[in-house]
């Protein structure tokens, strides 16, 4: 089986390599894909230097499988060429996450939905990954209603660029900016651009693709998206009101079952997750569980992951393996 990584170069890409090469998954062949000035670069895989192909190369040599975190205008113009070859294509970008013709996977939540006709399948976002991962146990069982969140993000959301930015902040040296303004020792209420409506498109995804991946439009999400000087691991405080009441005992024997996710909450011996404790995991790990006390039926929680890992490569390699094992690769 041909497996192409498309952007592979990339901070998210790089990722994938590891991941793919640490699970074992069964490629014949491995084809790094990214832009025209990356043409030729070798990249270390399994142990082996593989060198690094364009676009069009890949489509010729028709995988059975590409991976894209490329960015989304890369993938609406290339998925649509690989599908035309037989290529299913997992992509990382928000291209293809709303489109109601294709389907936004969390392996754990709803890989069942996928069928060999899926050839363009749509990764969700990294901070809605790690907060569906929670919410959707819960939801089972108590019904949510309304979640507010606010997010702790790590500027390796942002790209290599943004975390050069803090490195040069942090080492006093002036360089080129990803940000409009300095990120360390600062918090910008800025993920993605702004919208007509005031909100962010990163906070407008925390809104939107839960409800796509649940398939349930009965509860809504509001969201405040803010930046901050953390090189990676993206936090998240989380407040949830529910249609049957719960209890804590309950909620953490709840979460301590869901697949993919870890409790951490002990206030006694300051346990609760931070993305130092996250970082190159692929478990979503949560914390500072507790009521609610100014509104019935609601729970506050806190949510860490590593977003390059189960927030992009990790979740997209996962359902490349469940593609595998239920023989949903190939022609439809």
């Amino acid at each position: 089986m041909k497996v192409a990584i498309v952007g592979a170069t990339g901070m998210v890409g790089e990722v994938m390599l590891k991941v793919l090469t640490e699970r074992k998954f069964p490629y014949s062949e491995i084809l790094l894909v990214a832009s025209e000035r990356s043409k030729g670069k070798e990249l270390e895989v399994g142990g082996q230097k593989v060198a690094v192909i364009g676009l069009e190369e890949a489509v010729s040599k028709r995988p059975e499988l590409a991976i894209f975190s490329a960015g989304g205008d890369t993938s609406l113009k290339w998925a649509p060429i690989f599908e035309e070859v037989g290529t299913t294509v997992i992509d990382n970008s928000s291209a293809w996450r709303m489109d109601p013709g294709k389907k936004l996977i969390v392996p754990e939540i709803n890989a069942t939905e996928l069928t060999r006709k899926d050839k363009i399948i749509a990764n969700p976002n990294c901070s809605t990954i790690q907060l569906v991962m929670v919410l959707a146990p819960l939801h089972k069982k108590y019904k949510m209603k309304r979640v507010v969140v606010s997010t702790y993000q790590s500027v390796s959301g942002t790209g290599v660029k943004a975390v050069k930015q803090l490195e040069n902040e942090m080492a006093g040296i002036e360089g080129e900016m990803a940000y409009p303004y300095p990120i360390n020792r600062n918090a910008l209420p800025h993920c993605d651009v702004f919208m007509e409506n005031g909100y962010t498109k990163e906070e407008m995804k925390l809104a939107r693709e839960p409800q796509k991946i649940l398939n349930d439009t009965s509860f809504a999400i509001t969201a405040t998206a803010v930046r901050i000087p953390t090189s990676g691991g993206h936090s998240e405080a989380v407040n949830v009101s529910f249609e049957n009441d719960f209890d804590l005992e309950e909620i953490r024997t709840l979460l301590n079952t869901a697949p993919g996710v870890v409790v951490q909450d002990n206030p006694d011996t300051n346990t609760y997750p931070m993305p130092v404790y996250a970082h190159n995991k692929d478990d979503v790990f949560v914390g500072r569980i507790r009521r609610d006390e100014t509104q019935a039926k609601t729970l506050n929680m806190w949510i860490v992951a590593d977003n390059l890992r189960k927030g992009a490569a990790t979740n997209a390699i996962q359902i490349a393996e469940y593609l595998y094992e239920h023989d949903l690769l190939g022609s439809s």
